[in-house]
């Protein structure tokens, strides 16, 4: 079975969204995302900005690539649960250790953050469902 019929099998709750929204949305998020963490990464490369802070954002973008893999190709509602979860609590502290360097960097991202935490609850809650 590929992925999207598995996808569609999984019990979700009445108010999850269709399926067709999430291209439009992660595409805006990933310019957003493209043009945030660029600017972090170019400030750190030029010595503006610690490493550290661009700690976080390297790991917000493991976990958020992983997660396709843990959903679709492993098809385990665990790991994916477990990962979507990193990827908030790394976004989360990202938006944190940038904001006293770039704090615009925070606020565009906040549809970002809060596209992530609604994921998190809808991604624990079909694991729960089909547990």
């Amino acid at each position: 079975m590929n992925s999207f019929n598995w996808y569609q099998t999984l019990v979700k709750p009445t108010w999850a969204p269709p399926s067709w929204i999430f291209g439009p949305v992660w595409t805006f998020l990933y310019a957003v995302i493209f043009v945030s963490y660029g600017f972090v990464f170019y400030k750190v490369y030029t010595k503006e900005i610690p490493l550290v802070v661009a700690v976080p954002f390297v790991l917000n973008l493991i976990f958020n690539f992983s997660f396709t893999y843990f959903q679709f190709v492993l098809k385990n509602n665990l790991f994916a649960s477990i990962d979507i979860l990193l990827v908030l609590g790394t976004l989360i502290w990202a938006l944190f250790a940038i904001f006293p360097y770039a704090s615009w960097v925070s606020w565009i991202n906040i549809p970002y953050l809060l596209w992530v935490l609604f994921a998190t609850i809808l991604q624990i809650t079909i694991t729960v469902l089909n547990a």
